[in-house]
């Protein structure tokens, strides 16, 4: 990646050109890798989630007026909306409506907002299965708090980006996306509980690098699989609720009252919920396992977590299958399973920190003597959470 003087210095020459002048304030919001938890999100359940240190920046200056004008500078492309009337979805400029829904959700709490310039810049990589999307609303939301001092603590900030997502662009996503961008802590990965939105933080042994393996199959959710496959799962939490007292979603479920319950669901409904009731459990267990460096455990959870991606829940794609079988086999590695939604984009390992480049070597040579693609690997930190960015 670029140094950040590099990035600052591109970005402040870029929003000169556009709108002459300097910025008067910076905001950043990061990505976002699960480590374990593939769709428990929105089963209310538990996902081992880390902010990235590759980040949505967002330089911006104040308007008198209520139009925001914003502009991508990976994309070159933008447009402008007012705040005044019904903020409408832009067919001709889509990237847009991260930002368009974000005000639309927030002005429709009552929070009162100005206009401003803005110009984004994303080291995030686009439709991989790093939240590109969350964390350009995130940052959005960052930038009316901060102009408009509208005082959102990160959950809440968090809770109507997701809203934004879920009415306005139309994805029907859960928390977890935001939720890590928002509130996300240098240093450490979050346990997230889905359902109360609380986390604790948690460490990872600091022999263990978390290892970035992008497939570049790009994935689109606003497709028929990602509803699907909620609607899968709440069809079968809803039948277990008729039978079973306290069952809300499939987080209140065990194994043994799925396998009882077994012929109320047909098949596709049955293997979704096993894994969701699994994964739950692996992100329970991973979290300890990178604490303490348990290789073996580390090992297995990672397999049968990609397993049932393939088998259950049937998210897997044949650049997958492929990228984890260079993963599995390079040097350093402990572990290697998905990540993000499926269908595509990344991928995560966990490797030793002193093997990290020739586990990059040898994925990225195995990878495109499978596929013919050429892959991106590359070690993520950590990152902090949301908040205004000091750029000197």
């Amino acid at each position: 990646m670029e140094a950040m003087s590099e990035r600052v210095a591109g970005v402040r020459a870029a929003f000169a050109a556009l709108y002459g002048g300097d910025p008067a304030l910076w905001v950043q919001a990061p990505g976002r890798v699960d480590l374990m938890g593939s769709h428990t999100d929105y089963n209310e359940g538990y996902v081992l989630t880390m902010p990235i240190d590759r980040t949505t920046w967002i330089a911006a200056r104040p308007r008198d007026d209520r139009q925001v004008r914003i502009h991508s500078l990976n994309l070159e492309s933008g447009e402008a909306f007012s705040l005044d009337g019904g903020i409408q979805r832009s067919a001709a400029v889509p990237w847009t409506n991260y930002v368009r829904g974000v005000a639309k959700v927030l002005q429709d709490e009552g929070y009162a907002l100005c206009g401003f310039d803005g110009l984004v810049h994303s080291t995030v990589p686009f439709s991989s299965g790093l939240s590109s999307s969350a964390a350009l609303e995130v940052a959005a939301a960052t930038l009316f708090n901060a102009l408009c001092g509208l005082d959102l603590d990160p959950v809440r900030l968090a809770v109507l980006c997701q809203r934004a997502e879920n009415t306005f662009v139309g994805v029907n996503c859960g928390i977890l996306d935001q939720y890590t961008s928002a509130a996300g802590r240098a240093g450490h990965v979050l346990l997230l509980d889905c359902r109360h939105l609380t986390h604790t933080v948690a460490p990872i042994h600091p022999d263990i690098r978390i290892v970035i393996c992008d497939t570049r199959y790009k994935r689109a959710l606003t497709g028929s699989e990602y509803p699907q496959r909620r609607a899968q799962c709440e069809a079968g939490a809803a039948a277990l609720a008729a039978i079973t007292p306290g069952v809300r979603t499939l987080r209140d479920v065990s194994l043994e009252q799925l396998d009882a319950a077994r012929s109320l669901f047909d098949e596709a409904v049955y293997r979704r919920a096993r894994f969701i009731i699994q994964e739950n459990q692996r992100v329970l267990d991973l979290a300890g396992a990178l604490s303490a460096k348990d290789v073996p455990c580390i090992a297995a959870l990672t397999a049968e977590s990609f397993a049932g991606a393939r088998d259950l829940y049937e998210i897997v794609v044949p650049q997958m299958e492929a990228m984890i079988a260079a993963m599995r086999c390079a040097p350093g590695v402990l572990g290697a399973r998905q990540a993000g939604a499926g269908f595509g984009g990344c991928m995560v390992a966990f490797v030793e920190r002193e093997c990290v480049p020739a586990f990059g070597e040898h994925v990225r040579a195995a990878y495109q003597a499978a596929t013919g693609i050429e892959s991106a690997v590359y070690a993520v930190e950590a990152a902090p959470g949301a908040g205004l960015l000091a750029v000197g």
